[in-house]
């Protein structure tokens, strides 16, 4: 469809516009010179910051006189909900509204060669991986990644390239469509990373998962491919039910695409695949295997290997994935997004392989929809064995859950401390602020995981460290 599905589009209005995909698509419609406004209620940078730059419009708080009376439709983010004022006045006035998946299909994915990366876990790394290979290659592609990629500057560019990128999320459309993101991706390649259960606050348990992941299948084209993961059982017991052609990619002798002979280091990893030496600046098994997906994607399409080897060499990495933050005190503090067990655990173990010796201080903040929640109570503490001591922070938004279902911290707290290890529940920011100024010393690197802004804490540990003397 190209340029010519929005050519006619004047003004567009975005309900919960500072999310990360929604921003996105906001600032790229506003690059194409269409008037955009928004509203959120939850403003905070780097999101605010790169909207305000790019001149979208934001308003801080919904409410219904925030809608412009001649937008050319609404896109309604996936947190809203019923009783939103803006929500009711869209639907009170009979306007024409969206959920973001649906608007990308309709104006940007039409035509295209759209490819969407999915799974649990590493989405965000292998989707900016292949954007960055595409773009290093000088394919020019658009994308779209829950994250903000170094190499590329933004989560989201909506060009005219034939090739589109998409982070395929596994997570509901919106309140009014509870099918998931992905269904609306029209993908011609996809990648299913691994699958795991989460996201309980929408899915039953993991055979519902893999329901999800089994309908994405039947939209892939017969022309089209499916990557999976070779190496996970959930992934390959998707494989007989695919209409479309299926390559393994994995460390298995079995799998079609076999990543031999990795090399872990303690800034960089290499591996062999397709009978070519490749590597990455980054760390840890995971980054290999999502590096390896996303090279066999490129290859699909012909990408010359000096340019994937080129790509993967130069990828800087992703903002808050293992992001160093900064050193105060002789203390290092980074950031990670990392909310599910897996991922916890992995990211400690890669940062227990570039930081030798150190001990690991994990701060947690039950914040996503999952981990507030009871459904990883019995797992979370095993997540954190890496970490030499845990502090656990209050369970976000808790009074929206009743007791018996939400996690308890206290006895993630209890459970780490009967395994020997150092752990803390503090219920806010600067209680763990203090807590951590007082154990850490010179040597020591301090891990926030959360998936939220966290009140800043990053910044007020880096000035408490730094002010110890």
């Amino acid at each position: 469809m190209g340029a010519a599905g929005h050519a006619g589009l004047r003004k567009v209005h975005f309900v919960g516009v500072c999310g990360t995909a929604m921003g996105s698509l906001a600032a790229a419609l506003r690059d194409r010179g269409v008037e955009v406004t928004g509203s959120d209620e939850n403003v905070y940078p780097p999101m605010s910051t790169f909207l305000h730059g790019k001149g979208v419009s934001i308003t801080a708080g919904f409410d219904a006189k925030n809608l412009p009376a001649d937008a050319d439709f609404v896109v309604i983010g996936n947190a809203m909900r019923r009783g939103n004022p803006e929500v009711e006045a869209v639907l009170n006035r009979k306007l024409l509204y969206y959920s973001l998946p649906e608007a990308l299909k309709m104006f940007f994915l039409r035509g295209r060669h759209n490819l969407v990366v999915t799974g649990t876990h590493g989405k965000t790394t292998t989707t900016s991986l292949l954007a960055w290979i595409f773009e290093s290659a000088g394919l020019a592609p658009s994308w779209l990644i829950g994250g903000i990629p170094t190499n590329l500057g933004q989560g989201c560019r909506l060009g005219d390239s034939k090739y589109f990128i998409l982070e395929g999320d596994e997570y509901d459309t919106a309140f009014f469509d509870k099918r998931s993101k992905f269904v609306h991706y029209l993908p011609e390649l996809l990648i299913v990373n691994n699958i795991e259960f989460d996201h309980a606050d929408i899915f039953r348990d993991l055979e519902d998962v893999m329901t999800s992941f089994r309908r994405l299948l039947q939209i892939v084209p017969g022309e089209g491919m499916v990557l999976l993961n070779g190496d996970d059982p959930n992934c390959r017991a998707l494989a007989a039910s695919c209409p479309a052609p299926l390559v393994e990619v994995g460390f298995s002798q079995n799998a079609a695409n076999h990543i031999r002979d990795v090399e872990l280091g303690r800034e960089s990893s290499a591996f062999t695949l397709f009978g070519g030496r490749f590597e990455i600046p980054m760390i840890g098994e995971f980054n290999v295997r999502n590096a390896a997906m996303a090279a066999s994607a490129a290859h699909f399409y012909s990408v010359p290997m000096d340019e994937i080897r080129k790509a993967l060499r130069t990828f800087a990495g992703i903002r808050r994935r293992q992001e160093v933050r900064g050193e105060a005190g002789g203390v290092v503090v980074v950031d990670d997004f990392g909310h599910h067990p897996t991922a916890i655990a992995q990211t400690l173990d890669g940062l227990a392989v570039k930081y030798p010796g150190a001990r690991l201080w994990a701060v947690f903040e039950p914040r996503s929809n999952t981990t507030r929640r009871a459904v990883f109570q019995d797992v979370l503490p095993q997540a954190f064995a890496g970490a030499h001591g845990v502090v656990l922070a209050k369970v976000a938004r808790m009074e929206q859950l009743p007791e018996n279902e939400r996690l308890n911290p206290e006895r993630v707290v209890a459970d780490l401390r009967r395994a020997g290890k150092e752990a803390f529940y503090e219920p806010d920011v600067p209680a763990i602020v203090g807590r951590i100024a007082g154990l850490a010393r010179p040597g020591d690197v301090v891990v926030v995981f959360s998936n939220g802004g966290f009140d800043n804490i990053h910044t007020k540990l880096l000035e408490a460290l730094g002010a110890r003397g």
